[in-house]
């Protein structure tokens, strides 16, 4: 229809909006004469929303998430902790359903329940103790020992060893310009 709605308001000559809305008062009758179909049930399509259905978990967005290992889930810069749950101890690494709602609003569900969630703090820097030993010996006089312990956030890679250097005789040790010698091509 709007195709041939176009070419109406074209062979009217229709110019203003008034002109345009007089063609198509004229037109619709016409067009609902020419394809218009009955109904082979009388009555009303549309059916009522149940009252065991909830509007907010139809009308949402959703979106697959992995809880992280502290059961937070992450989801468009913001943190939702999942909290405690009689059905399961850990959502860790679950994968879990987040259903933003059409008021902004934000749920988790996992296996047809809605979990408990509230606004997780920001993420800390990961503490790490250093490799070794902690306890730096007793001193003379008998105190408690002193404990080293060295921290490092979560960008920095923690103090390990470092990897062994490969053999005098090793290929990558041996010389490239010597493996690619040719022949002279002028003899």
């Amino acid at each position: 229809m709007p195709d041939r709605l176009v070419v109406e308001l074209r062979l009217a000559d229709a110019g203003t909006l008034e002109q345009a809305q007089q063609v198509v008062t004229e037109y619709l009758p016409r067009f609902n004469a020419q394809f218009a179909v009955a109904a082979t049930q009388p009555g009303s399509a549309y059916r009522p929303l149940s009252a065991s259905s909830q509007a907010e978990r139809l009308f949402c967005f959703k979106y697959w998430r992995v809880v992280g290992a502290d059961n937070v889930v992450s989801f468009a810069g913001q943190r939702l902790q999942i909290g405690a749950d009689p059905h399961r101890r850990s959502y860790a690494h679950a994968r879990v359903e987040v259903h933003e709602r059409l008021d902004g609003s934000l749920a988790v569900y996992h296996a047809d329940r809605c979990l408990s969630t509230t606004l997780a703090p920001p993420e800390a820097p990961l503490v790490r103790a250093r490799t070794g030993p902690r306890v730096t010996g007793r001193s003379a006089a008998g105190e408690e020992p002193a404990v080293s312990v060295r921290t490092e956030t979560a960008g920095s890679s923690p103090a390990g060893p470092t990897p062994p250097k490969p053999r005098a005789d090793h290929p990558w040790r041996k010389s490239v310009i010597a493996s690619k010698r040719t022949k002279s091509l002028n003899t």
